[in-house]
């Protein structure tokens, strides 16, 4: 007589065997046909489901998504990986259920790269060259511009996307520095680091750009006590996450001169409701969070490699670190 123990044991070791594991795309707010079709094409035996049609969520090993429910993740008993389907992943790390044992990805991908550097490049040289003053003021009133060697460009994070962004500007004769929490090297870049460095960093800088990771330590970093130690009449620009921005601080800082106009990208509330005061300041210009967008034709490619990866046990691509949030 077989012990009841050993044909539980027989009943696991099959289930693990015939047990076909798959994918789910996680991404309420966004049409995932593209990514579902994508996937497909690039390896056509995927087994993909798509949230929140999945009947077997013990299946699913590897997870796709953007801005998912909070807690969905604990819903799926043998989950290995969490990966994003751009470069931020704070929708992610924010998360207090995300399971502890399971691994999170991004997406490193160089024509997003690419994209963020032209987008940067287009808004600093808007600036130095008063465009939109000229296109918001349709007379004939030329006015004198800055070089571009007389503009202190002033990165905050040097990550993958910054140090993209500091060499292109840098390329384009601008006079470039970064800082970061930890140390970095740029060719022709001037870098600082750490709360030391900050401060020298501000003082020199009278274009600002933000491209942080948000995080706990960088939540509402672009406030009014760091704005104050800039030079007066320096500009913002913010393309990294609304919650960097503390936007009454902005407000002030704008109204009372001392800076001269930012260029904002993200926002804490997305859409930008209509009745926000940022879309009737004229020092305040805005585009709809499309600095760099995720394609996802060349971003399925190394999330297929990293789902092939999972399988065989070999070290992730883009891995994040979920105590530092990135």
């Amino acid at each position: 007589m077989v012990e009841p123990s050993q044909v539980t044991v027989h009943l696991l070791i099959k289930q693990f065997y015939t047990v076909n594991m798959s994918i789910a795309i996680i991404c309420p707010e966004k049409d995932t046909r593209k990514w579902v079709e994508n996937l497909k094409e690039l390896q056509p035996n995927l087994n993909i489901s798509v949230y929140p049609d999945i009947e077997r969520p013990e299946e699913i090993e590897y997870a796709i998504c953007w801005k998912h429910p909070r807690g969905v993740f604990k819903n799926f008993p043998n989950l290995k990986v969490i990966a994003s389907m751009g470069a931020g992943v704070d929708h992610i790390t924010h998360d207090p259920e995300i399971p502890e044992h399971v691994s999170i990805t991004r997406v490193v991908d160089e024509q997003l790269t690419n994209d963020m550097g032209t987008f940067v490049l287009g808004l600093v040289t808007n600036k130095i060259r008063n465009i939109s003053f000229h296109h918001n003021n349709p007379i004939w009133k030329p006015i004198s511009y800055k070089k571009t060697q007389e503009e202190s460009v002033g990165i905050m994070g040097l990550g993958i996307l910054g140090k993209s962004v500091a060499e292109t500007l840098e390329k384009n004769g601008f006079l470039v520095s970064g800082w970061s929490k930890t140390h970095k090297k740029i060719a022709g870049v001037k870098t600082h680091f750490g709360e030391k460095g900050l401060d020298n960093f501000l003082k020199e800088t009278s274009l600002l750009i933000c491209l942080l990771p948000l995080t706990s330590e960088t939540e509402n970093i672009l406030k009014k006590e760091l704005f104050a130690k800039l030079p007066i009449g320096s500009y913002i620009i913010n393309v990294a996450r609304g919650e960097h921005l503390v936007e009454h601080d902005l407000l002030e800082m704008l109204d009372k001169d001392h800076l001269s106009g930012a260029s904002l990208d993200v926002f804490r509330t997305e859409p930008l409701p209509p009745e926000h005061p940022f879309w009737k300041h004229s020092k305040i210009q805005i585009t709809p969070h499309i600095a760099s967008v995720t394609d996802p034709k060349t971003a399925v490619i190394q999330l297929v490699e990293n789902y092939n990866r999972m399988k065989h046990n070999r070290e992730l691509l883009n891995k994040v670190s979920l105590k530092k949030g990135y």
